[in-house]
């Protein structure tokens, strides 16, 4: 068989079953038990079209979807703020909530998606390397947020690096992950 067609079997049974390019996906990051529930990340973040921008240093505190907070401020409940959704699909839990609805998308190019229906409005599309099955993309409220630059954590893999675009394809943010740690729960001081 030849890797062509390995491949354009391998996009075929995505684009057919949603639960396994999921099951994959999360495979390739290292499987369930390894993927982020409650985690801080300290990233550098710059809301520029310069990619080469330094970008201002911020710490936050996650357990998606319901709770990101920048010091003591949940962003979530105090702000609405949406992009707690794209963390949410990064970390790939979002794929596995009961009230996610999936259906698969057609591929595009060397990319296979899922859309994520019930659990996030509007719906967000999920975009993953055909071969690799890691997260490449998401598209979501009109905009894409490309995922590059792979690193491990206790055997989970993931992008430390997401790329804004608007529709019109121009960057409008950019952040690096540069420290990652995995939390238990939330620390106690930020419970509610």
């Amino acid at each position: 068989m030849t890797a062509g067609l390995l491949t354009w079997m391998l996009l075929a049974q995505a684009a057919a079953d949603p639960s396994a390019l999921v099951d994959s996906a999360v495979k390739a990051a290292g499987g369930k038990e390894k993927l982020l529930t409650s985690f801080r990340i300290k990233e550098r973040l710059a809301l520029s079209a310069d990619l080469e921008a330094k970008g201002t240093e911020r710490v936050s505190v996650l357990q998606p979807p319901g709770h990101w907070y920048v010091g003591k401020k949940n962003r979530v409940t105090e702000e609405k703020e949406p992009a707690v959704m794209l963390t949410w699909a990064w970390t790939l839990r979002a794929l596995l909530d009961p009230a996610s609805k999936l259906e698969s998308l057609p591929p595009a190019g060397d990319l296979v998606g899922v859309r994520i229906r019930g659990s996030i409005e509007p719906p967000m599309d999920v975009w993953f390397d055909g071969k690799e099955r890691r997260l490449s993309a998401i598209d979501w409220r009109k905009d894409r947020h490309v995922f590059s630059e792979w690193k491990e954590l206790d055997g989970l893999r993931y992008p430390s690096r997401v790329v804004g675009h608007k529709p019109d394809g121009k960057v409008w943010y950019h952040t690096r992950i540069v420290e990652l740690t995995r939390l238990e729960d939330l620390p106690p001081d930020l419970k509610k």
